[in-house]
C-alpha cells in the first residue's frame, strides 16, 4: 500500500525567454505514493490558485505516456529518474519522505523558454518539415502485400518510429545534440522501400535543418540513449551518418 510522503519542492521560475530564471520552493505535505507527478504539480497549483499566487507553467497533453509533452527535467533527469518512462508515467512514490525535488526545464538553446518549465520545441517540426516523410503519388491505395518488408526491418523500422520527439535525448546531451531524434525519424524511413527513393535527400535536408536551428554536435556520450523514454538506440546515429555520408559521396 502506497504510503503519503512530504518533501520539498523546488520549481524554476521564468517570465521568457530573456527574463531572469529563479527557483521557488514548496513544502508539499501528505501526497499520496500513487499520484503521479504531474497531478502533484496540479495540487500545487490549485494551492497557488486559492492563495491568489500565478500557477506553475508547465506543459502536458495525453498524460499516457504517448505525447511527450510533458518535458520536465526532474532532479538532473529528463522525465525524471524513473528510465523509460515519460514525466507523466514517474509517480510519487518513486521518491522518498523528505526528498528535495528540483523540477526545471528543458536546457537547449534551441528550445527557449516560453514560460517556467514550459519551452518551444518548435525546432523538432522544422526538422520533420524538411525531410521527415514520403513523398507519393495520391489515388488508390497500395495493397498492403504489394511491397514485401523482411519482418526484421519492418520491427525496427517500429521501433525507431517509437520515438515521441519529446526533445529529452537534447536536455540530457551536453552539446544539445538532436542527433537521437534526427536519425530515429530518417531511420523509419531509410529501413523502408518506401523511403528509400528520397534517402539521400532526406539525410542531407534534416541534417541541415538540425545544424541551422543551433543544435550541437554529437560526442557519443550516449546520454541520449541512456535518458530516452522510448529507449531509442544509437545505432540510429550510425545509420543516419552512414546515408548522409553516402548522400555526400554521391554529390
Amino acid at each position: 500500500m502506497d504510503t503519503n510522503i512530504s518533501f520539498t519542492l523546488k520549481v524554476w521560475r521564468q517570465n521568457g525567454p530573456k527574463e531572469k530564471g529563479h527557483f521557488d520552493t514548496f513544502e508539499m505535505k501528505d501526497i499520496p505514493g500513487d499520484t503521479s507527478f504531474l497531478e502533484m504539480l496540479d495540487i500545487l497549483n490549485e494551492q497557488l490558485i486559492e492563495d491568489n499566487k500565478e500557477p506553475f507553467v508547465f506543459d502536458h497533453d495525453c498524460r499516457e505516456g504517448i505525447c511527450g509533452m510533458c518535458s520536465l527535467y526532474v532532479n538532473g533527469h529528463p522525465h525524471g529518474p524513473a528510465q523509460g518512462a515519460t514525466t507523466c508515467q514517474l509517480y510519487m512514490r518513486r521518491f522518498k519522505d523528505g526528498d528535495v525535488i528540483t523540477v526545471e526545464p528543458w536546457r537547449s538553446a534551441a528550445f527557449p523558454v516560453i514560460k517556467d518549465c514550459m519551452v518551444d520545441r518548435s525546432a523538432f517540426d522544422k526538422i520533420i518539415a524538411a525531410g521527415g516523410y514520403t513523398s507519393v503519388r495520391t489515388g488508390q491505395a497500395q495493397d498492403a502485400n504489394a511491397i514485401l518488408i523482411p519482418k526484421e526491418n519492418a520491427d525496427e523500422a517500429m521501433d525507431c518510429a517509437t520515438c515521441i520527439g519529446c526533445g529529452a535525448c537534447v536536455a540530457a546531451c551536453k552539446n544539445g545534440s538532436a542527433m537521437l531524434f534526427v536519425s530515429s525519424k530518417v531511420s523509419q524511413l531509410a529501413l523502408l522501400p518506401q523511403g528509400r527513393p528520397e534517402a539521400a535527400r532526406r539525410a542531407k535536408a534534416m541534417v541541415a535543418k538540425m545544424e541551422e536551428l543551433g543544435f550541437g554536435n554529437c560526442t557519443n556520450t550516449r546520454a541520449c540513449e541512456a535518458e530516452c523514454p522510448k529507449n531509442e538506440s544509437i545505432a540510429n546515429i550510425a545509420r543516419l551518418n552512414r546515408e548522409f555520408i553516402k548522400a555526400k559521396l554521391a554529390d
